[in-house]
């Protein structure tokens, strides 16, 4: 496959809205109607579905993975500058993707896929302060904002320029996709997650 295809079929892969597929197949419930109407893992907690959060949470991870593996496994002598660009497709296609009118999610469990293929450590990393922050804090928007602002300090540190340029530009559209969470936060309005119950959702 050419470069450029493996970009499309990217892109392709980040637009599939495995929340709202999952939540419609065995709920009837359309995500995008409830709490905030993301489509992604923390919407679908909302709808009080704990293990199709989760599920969502991996799929939507795995669709990154996947994107690069397939890039990896294809190209003849495959690069890192080049399974950072189908990463960023495939984060594109998540937060824009094709199948919804390109109003997708907030790109934070795909980013983390994305980087568990290219930089397993700072993907561990992402995911380990991410999970310690909403475990503290029970705020899911504040601990995808803390883990993706520090991105690019430690994507320097542990794998070097490449992946720093890399996570400011994704950093920098995930941020912006959680413009309202951060309108919230400073308001003291933003809900926060309880893992059994869901009430008054945003």
């Amino acid at each position: 496959m050419t470069l450029s295809l493996m970009i499309l079929l990217g892109y392709i892969l980040g637009s599939i809205p495995f929340g709202l597929i999952l939540t419609k197949f065995m709920t009837g419930i359309d995500v995008r109607t409830i709490g905030s109407g993301n489509i992604g893992a923390t919407n679908v907690l909302r709808s009080g579905h704990i293990l199709l959060a989760v599920l969502t949470f991996i799929l939507d991870a795995l669709k990154g993975s996947l994107a690069v593996l397939i890039y990896r496994f294809n190209a003849t002598v495959p690069t890192t500058e080049n399974e950072l660009i189908i990463a960023a497709a495939a984060v594109l296609g998540h937060l824009y993707p094709l199948f919804l009118y390109f109003r997708g999610g907030k790109g934070v469990a795909t980013s983390a896929g994305c980087l568990l293929v290219v930089a397993p450590l700072v993907g561990i990393t992402a995911i380990a302060l991410w999970v310690i922050t909403i475990f503290l804090t029970r705020r899911s928007a504040l601990a995808a904002l803390i883990a993706t602002v520090l991105l690019p300090f430690y994507a320097y540190f542990l794998s070097g320029f490449s992946l720093m340029v890399w996570s400011f530009a994704i950093s920098s559209l995930v941020i912006y996709k959680h413009k309202d969470n951060i309108s919230r936060l400073c308001q003291g309005t933003e809900s926060r997650i309880d893992l059994f119950t869901q009430k008054n959702p945003r």
